[in-house]
């Protein structure tokens, strides 16, 4: 696990989709208490799980969105005592895992007032929810934009190269393809720019430290009308 502040980590995962290596990654809040909060869980270790519960007790398991599941079940039967929480639509595609709520566009008493959180709406694909750690000023998402960088595999540099998306915070084609309602997103994406984060931790790809919020406007100009003043 890699620390990017005094209560905020990441662990990385290898992950290959539609033949790229694309890699994913977990975030590990520290809340009061002390309490973990796992958002959007990797492959849970023996190694792993040895070394996040030594940072305190996980009490909150976070599937963040549609794709982002399939080892919230691990962790789950890892940590017993965790509540497991999910994007809208999960509940139904995972009837196997016992839940506690669904998120929503209002944090749950566990994390408010150490994380906000905003659902996506107008991209029911994802039904992603994005979410802001306030001692950090940290953004934490999962594919509301990739990064892919040079620490990637030569094929997926290639391919992000031609899709004009290489060596930034970028939105992926799934956005400009599936995005059902403009209006809705583009309302969801100005509530995310409203708070005052840096950093930009994605699911894919490597970690912004500086400048993530005006890449972010960046590459979500074509739905925002231009690079918005900062």
């Amino acid at each position: 696990m890699q620390q990017l502040h005094s209560d905020l980590w990441i662990a990385d995962s290898p992950l290959r989709f539609v033949g790229l290596e694309i890699g994913a990654r977990m975030t590990v809040v520290r809340l009061p208490g002390p309490k973990l909060l796992l958002h959007s869980p990797v492959a849970a270790t023996a190694e792993l799980v040895r070394e996040v519960e030594a940072l305190g007790p996980v009490s909150y398991i976070v599937a963040p969105n549609r794709f982002h599941h399939l080892f919230a079940g691990e962790w789950s039967q890892a940590c017993p005592e965790a509540s497991v929480y999910v994007a809208p639509g999960l509940a139904e595609k995972r009837p196997d895992l016992e839940i506690s709520g669904v998120l929503t566009d209002e944090p749950e008493p566990g994390w408010a007032g150490t994380i906000d959180q905003v659902l996506v709406s107008g991209f029911p694909l994802a039904n992603e929810v994005v979410f802001y750690h306030r001692p950090s000023t940290t953004l934490i998402a999962t594919d509301l934009a990739f990064n892919i960088g040079s620490s990637s595999a030569p094929l997926t540099r290639l391919v992000f190269r031609l899709s004009r998306a290489y060596g930034r915070l970028s939105p992926t084609l799934l956005e400009r393809l599936f995005v059902r309602d403009r209006s809705a997103f583009r309302r969801s994406l100005e509530r995310i720019l409203e708070w005052p984060f840096e950093r930009v931790v994605v699911a894919h790809g490597e970690v912004s430290e500086v400048g993530g919020r005006e890449e972010l406007e960046r590459g979500y100009a074509w739905i925002l009308g231009g690079v918005r003043a900062t």
